[in-house]
């Protein structure tokens, strides 16, 4: 059976709220709603979700689609930037190029990559720990750490090559079995998931 890590889709940037605290924009809501009406949701047994408001709003509209609830568990936070706030986009992009390729570093205080990756690896394991194996899963987080954790499972070094396109909402599925990447970063809502 298979797992998926989903990122939540485009935000509303607000310079004033705290970034764990921003909520989807018009479009992503729109994104994630036209995802909930695949196959592939209504096949999810279970979801899982960051904390931050933007994954708990994406996991809601994909819980009603798939009919059932979901949960959250807070250590599947993106990594933590509250160091620095808010940084512009160009200047966030820099800053994240700096964070994947230093990742035994950290950027002005953020959490080093290594130790935000180690987090989500942890963390995920812990979930599957007491999954059935046999219902398919989703976890809803952020481009940061779902990064980090492909990064994990494909065996490679931390590197932003193998980052999601810009805007978020994508997603990439492993083999629940093998932990093996079986699907690359895909947009929600144009995933078609894998023949039953």
């Amino acid at each position: 059976m298979f797992a998926v890590y989903i990122t939540h889709p485009q935000v509303k940037i607000d310079a004033t709220v705290p970034v764990p605290q921003w909520g989807l924009s018009d479009l992503g809501a729109a994104r994630t709603r036209k995802a909930a009406g695949a196959d592939w949701v209504r096949q999810l047994k279970r979801i899982v979700s960051s904390a931050e408001v933007k994954a708990i709003e994406t996991s809601a509209i994909l819980a009603e689609g798939a009919g059932i609830g979901f949960e959250t568990v807070e250590i599947l936070h993106e990594n933590d930037r509250s160091a620095t706030g808010f940084l512009p986009p160009p200047e966030f992009e820099k800053a994240a190029d700096w964070f994947f390729a230093h990742p035994e570093q950290s950027y002005q205080g953020w959490e080093r990559a290594i130790d935000a990756q180690a987090r989500i690896v942890i963390a995920v394991e812990a979930i599957l720990t007491d999954h059935d194996p046999t219902g398919a899963i989703a976890f809803v987080g952020h481009g940061g750490v779902g990064t980090l954790l492909k990064c994990h499972l494909e065996g490679r070094p931390i590197a932003r090559s193998g980052d999601q396109a810009p805007g978020g909402g994508n997603l990439f599925a492993f083999d629940l079995a093998r932990r093996a990447v079986s699907c690359d970063w895909t947009p929600i809502e144009d995933w078609q998931g894998f023949a039953a």
